[in-house]
């Protein structure tokens, strides 16, 4: 009997411990560059891709950033004033502790970019906002 009495205060502090832990975070979100895809038509960037490490979170939230440039066949932007910058962002589901997306970005020119010029988008940056965590894609 006086073995069972030592028992209970053991038990009564893990029972304790279970019910006043914090709760389990994600230990390590990244992104996975190997699984991006970027397109590019017209003058939408379209930017797809996966995070892992999110452990149990049920959403993360994605923001894609870029500069839209309107260049003419000689690599040359004709105008400084031919650049436009570009975001989208979305809520994304997780499960099994990984999250793919996928965003899309339209540029507006003044006057429009025209063939032969054509739209390049540089840097593409990719944000968990969440997490703090950033990719530059080119």
């Amino acid at each position: 009997m006086s073995r069972i009495l030592r028992l209970i205060p053991a038990c009564a502090a893990l029972l304790v411990a279970a019910f006043v832990s914090p709760p389990a975070y994600a230990g390590s979100p990244h992104f996975i560059t190997s699984a991006f895809v970027v397109t590019v038509s017209g003058s939408t960037l379209t930017v797809s891709g996966k995070e892992a490490g999110l452990g149990d979170e049920t959403q993360v939230h994605i923001e894609v950033t870029a500069t839209a440039s309107c260049i003419n066949p000689g690599d040359h932007h004709p105008k400084a004033a031919n650049k436009a910058s570009v975001t989208a962002a979305g809520d994304f589901p997780v499960q099994n502790g990984k999250a793919t997306f996928e965003l899309s970005a339209t540029a507006a020119f003044q006057p429009d970019c025209a063939p032969p010029m054509t739209v390049v988008f540089s840097p593409i940056t990719v944000t968990d906002t969440e997490h703090d965590v950033s990719v530059t894609l080119r």
